[in-house]
């Protein structure tokens, strides 16, 4: 199985920062991309940004410019450093990785449980 573990999430006012971090780890062969989701009270989950086993990245357009997602492979772990808040990024941030936990077979998604991040504003 596979492991995704969440941290750095919190209270900041706007206009502040804040970094996650997601940690992968059980039995991993290679991990393809790893992103991070959001989800507001009342609506649905949607993509924040992610990044491949090679580095390129894709944002949403609503955080391009104050949002930088990062990896570090030696690791299994992404980080989303996030500048600029808005009280329209308060969520709650799920890490999501494919992973491959066999060599020649297809990877499977994984979820981290959550960590709530809350811009006041």
């Amino acid at each position: 199985q596979v492991q995704l573990v969440e941290s750095g999430g919190g209270l900041v006012q706007a206009g502040g920062s804040l970094r996650l971090s997601c940690a992968a780890s059980g039995r991993i062969f290679s991990i393809n991309t790893m992103g991070w989701y959001r989800q507001a009270p009342g609506k649905q989950r949607e993509l924040v940004a992610f990044i491949t086993s090679g580095g390129t990245t894709n944002y949403a357009d609503s955080v391009k410019g104050r949002f930088t997602i990062s990896r570090d492979n030696a690791k299994n772990t992404v980080y989303l450093q996030m500048n600029s808040l808005k009280s329209e990024d308060t969520a709650v941030y799920y890490c999501h990785s494919m992973v491959t936990t066999r060599w020649l077979t297809a990877p499977n998604d994984y979820w981290g449980q959550g960590t709530q991040v809350t811009v006041s504003s």
